[in-house]
């Protein structure tokens, strides 16, 4: 998200655009930000399956917003160049799987809280799915930094996952 900006669409700036733009319809290398979308769900249903092992809703809320991430690689955002021609309805689904890897994650992440022992264990989850909320409703209300936004939610959301996964994972490999 940092590094292919500069094998990119012409005009593309990673504080205006987002990461979905990247992997946009008819965007150049756009093959790699999908690959990425892609491999990010996937890794965090494997890491995330065994730490959720007996929460059956924690499951199924790591499963949508894993697979929705998924679908959002194969969905692609439409381009940047408002006079590229390009699929309305993919830009229209990959907006929605979108919004669902938000939804889904936000909702994991303060169910998480709710699960956990000490107060410091319940309050770090609950606080990731807050400030992924914010950062969220700023993409839409500061524009203008919608790439950095983004760039945030990733930076915290990825972060926490790999924070709270980190022990079950290597047990699972």
């Amino acid at each position: 998200m940092f590094l292919l900006p500069f094998f990119t669409e012409q005009g593309y700036s990673i504080i205006r655009n987002t990461t979905s733009q990247l992997g946009a319809q008819h965007t150049q290398n756009a093959w790699l930000m999908n690959f990425t979308f892609a491999l990010m769900g996937l890794s965090s249903i494997y890491a995330g399956w065994t730490h959720y092992h007996e929460y059956w809703m924690h499951k199924i809320l790591l499963l949508s917003f894993g697979l929705s991430l998924v679908l959002t690689a194969i969905y692609s955002h439409a381009p940047i160049n408002a006079l590229v021609s390009y699929s309305i309805r993919e830009d229209e689904l990959h907006s929605l799987f979108a919004s669902t890897t938000g939804f889904s994650f936000t909702l994991l992440a303060i169910a998480t809280g709710f699960i956990k022992q000490g107060t410091k264990n319940k309050l770090l989850p609950i606080a990731i799915g807050i400030i992924a909320t914010l950062l969220s409703m700023m993409m839409f209300t500061i524009e203008n930094y919608m790439g950095i936004w983004q760039r945030m939610i990733f930076i915290v959301s990825f972060g926490w996952l790999i924070y709270e996964f980190k022990d079950k994972a290597k047990l699972s490999l």
